[in-house]
């Protein structure tokens, strides 16, 4: 696409193996926008990785083509595409201090013209004042911590000015506590200075607050690509509906449907949805997904909610600020999440709306929480 900083067409990445080929990537195709922040997010062995470096071009592709900047650079290797990778382990020379590290990439520079040396030490002062580690300019790796190496690995990255900066789950090896913090300074770093940041990570909450827009992935191939509202909200597949966050499902078949709403008879309960990606017919048994926090505590006289069903309560489990319930209705058990919520009656009404309710594709189970391994 023409618009695109960066445009993969149907590009596919095989691997030998003692049975035959193997797919890393399959047959992907994604459009990255021009100051965008956007992610790739899957599980071990989805093939993110794998599609970051063949951006970079530290893979070449069998099939399909690569375009950076309108230009094709499918076979060309990484110095001559303008990008550049923060690894995870950060890769930084431990015998160099952080001023040197961050110049390094400018000192060893194949594609003309060079840097002068004069230009090149005012350009090491911006990138430490951009990450905020000027105090440390005279340090080694090993006298940071692990944030501030982190911080020195993107000052490395954006010295050189590239058109794409390529992140492989930078925050990884960072405890929560500083993996929160520097992600907040990542996403403000990203929009100050305007450029485009393809990230990797296999943290679906990091994906949904850094991103502008997100490919989830899975055995090499793209799920879905949309914001972070779009993936979590309107799964179009059963693996997307599955893998990011938690949710409700619910197995039944259609009874009625409509441009609009879609009714769904569930264990002998009428259930009104939404089908925005599939529109089923009438007798087909399809899959609702209802999020936790979409499902309400409602008094029973004064309910305004589209569905409604009485519940037993049967657990609660505190989660910090959170409360989560579990309740045995007759469509199933429901998982209902509520912030500060200490409503413990063990028998009431669980209440929600119809645009909270989307058919997704047919999921396996009823009722049931699907948490897939990270």
């Amino acid at each position: 696409m023409k618009d695109s900083i960066v445009y993969l067409d149907q590009v596919s990445k095989i691997y030998p193996s003692a049975t035959g080929e193997v797919y890393a990537v399959r047959d992907v195709t994604i459009a990255v926008q021009p100051g965008e922040f956007f992610s790739l997010l899957g599980s071990s062995g989805s093939g993110k990785t794998t599609t970051l470096r063949l951006i970079g071009g530290f893979e070449i592709p069998e099939y399909g083509e690569v375009s950076i900047g309108g230009e094709t650079v499918t076979t060309l290797p990484p110095y001559r595409r303008n990008v550049h990778t923060v690894f995870q382990n950060y890769a930084l020379f431990p015998h160099l201090t952080v001023a040197q590290n961050i110049a390094y990439p400018l000192t060893i520079a194949k594609v003309p013209p060079k840097v002068p040396k004069s230009e090149i030490a005012d350009r090491v002062q911006e990138a430490l004042r951009m990450v905020r580690i000027e105090a440390f300019a005279d340090r080694k790796p090993a006298q940071l911590s692990g944030g501030q190496q982190q911080r020195v690995a993107l000052a490395r990255a954006l010295i050189s000015r590239p058109k794409v900066l390529l992140l492989d789950e930078p925050l990884s090896a960072l405890d929560a506590k500083i993996r929160e913090e520097v992600r907040q300074e990542l996403r403000q770093l990203q929009q100050q200075i305007d450029l485009t940041f393809i990230y990797v990570t296999h943290d679906q909450e990091e994906a949904l607050a850094l991103s502008d827009r997100i490919a989830v992935m899975s055995n090499g191939r793209v799920e879905q690509i949309g914001t972070p509202q779009e993936i979590y909200s309107r799964p179009t597949s059963p693996f997307v509906a599955q893998f990011i966050g938690k949710a409700n499902f619910l197995t039944g078949q259609v009874i009625e449907s409509n441009p609009e709403f879609t009714w769904v008879n569930v264990n002998d309960t009428t259930i009104k949805a939404i089908a925005p990606t599939h529109k089923p017919a009438i007798g087909e048994t399809v899959t609702l997904m209802i999020r936790p926090e979409q499902l309400k505590q409602v008094d029973t006289e004064h309910s305004t909610y589209d569905n409604q069903i009485p519940g037993k309560l049967e657990t609660i489990t505190y989660i910090g600020q959170l409360l989560e319930f579990q309740f045995n209705t007759a469509i199933g058990q429901l998982k209902v999440t509520q912030l500060g919520n200490t409503r413990t009656n063990s028998e009431q009404a669980i209440g929600w709306n119809a645009e909270d309710c989307v058919v997704v594709p047919n999921v396996k189970g009823n009722g049931s929480i699907i948490r897939p391994s990270s």
